[in-house]
C-alpha cells in the first residue's frame, strides 16, 4: 500500500494558499478515485481506496505544517510500510517556478519546514517527494506571508492545472516508479528551459548586426571617398 501525504495547514483561512498545494493535489487524486478524506486518525484526515488497481491511503496532516512529521511517523509505523518506496510526500516549493513539478527519491528539506520535520521524525531523508513550484517570493514580501498568501485569478488557474498534473505524476510513481516520473515530469522543465534558450538565441541572432555586410559597406564607402579625393589607396 502507498501512503500519499499532502502537506498543508488545516482551517478555512489556509484554503487555496500556496502552502496548501499539497492538499490540492490530494483532493484531485481523491476526486478522480472517488475517495473521501474524512476520517480523523494518526493526527491527520485520511481516506482509503484504490487508484489504478493500487491500494492507497491519502492523508492530510492536521498538525500544522511545522509538525507534519509527527503524523507521518504514526502513519508509517501503524501501516508498517517501507517509507523509502511506499511513502509519497507532496509539498510546495518556492525555489521552483509556479506550476513546475519536481520528483525526488531522497534529499534535504530545501528549507521547507514540513519536509524538515518529516526527516527529523523518520530519521532519514529516504522517501519519495513531489515538489510543486509556487514561485519565488517578491522582494518586499516576508516568506511566511508569501506562502500563506491565497491563490487568485490566473495564478489559481495555473495551480489548478499543476494539481491535475501532480495527480498524474503520483499515479505514474505508483505504476512505473519514481524514475519514470522524474524522466517524464522533471524533464518538462529542462525542455521548457532549452526551448526558452533557443528562442533567446534566435532572437539575439535576428537582432545581431551583419558584420560582414557592414565591413563590406565600410570598404565601399572608403573606396568611394578615396576616389573622390584622388587618393590611390596605397
Amino acid at each position: 500500500m502507498f501512503i500519499i501525504v499532502g502537506l498543508g495547514n488545516p482551517g478555512r483561512e489556509y484554503e487555496n494558499t500556496r502552502h496548501n498545494v499539497g492538499w490540492m493535489v490530494l483532493d484531485r487524486l481523491a476526486k478522480d478515485a472517488g475517495i473521501d478524506i474524512l476520517e480523523k486518525k494518526h493526527k491527520a484526515l485520511v481516506g482509503k481506496g484504490v487508484i489504478d488497481g493500487q491500494k492507497v491511503l491519502l492523508a492530510k496532516p492536521l498538525t500544522y505544517m511545522n509538525l507534519s512529521g509527527e503524523s507521518v511517523r504514526e502513519l508509517v509505523d501503524y501501516y508498517k510500510i517501507d517509507a523509502s518506496a511506499e511513502l509519497i510526500i507532496i509539498s510546495d516549493d518556492v525555489a521552483l517556478p509556479p506550476g513546475q513539478l519536481r520528483v525526488r527519491k531522497k534529499g534535504s528539506a530545501g528549507g521547507h519546514n514540513g519536509l524538515k520535520n518529516i526527516i527529523l521524525n523518520l530519521g532519514d531523508d529516504q522517501f519519495i517527494r513531489l515538489r510543486m513550484g509556487v514561485g519565488e517570493k517578491p522582494t518586499a514580501f516576508d516568506l511566511k506571508d508569501f506562502v500563506l498568501g491565497h491563490l487568485v485569478g490566473d495564478e489559481k488557474k495555473l495551480m489548478d492545472e499543476a494539481a491535475k498534473r501532480g495527480a498524474e505524476c503520483v499515479r505514474m510513481i505508483m505504476a512505473q516508479g519514481p524514475d519514470a516520473a522524474m524522466n517524464t515530469f522533471n524533464a518538462k522543465k529542462e525542455k521548457a528551459k532549452d526551448k526558452t534558450k533557443n528562442e533567446e538565441k534566435a532572437k539575439d541572432k535576428d537582432q545581431a548586426p551583419d558584420v560582414a555586410k557592414e565591413n563590406q559597406l565600410e570598404g565601399t564607402n572608403a573606396g568611394n571617398a578615396s576616389a573622390a579625393s584622388g587618393d590611390s589607396g596605397v
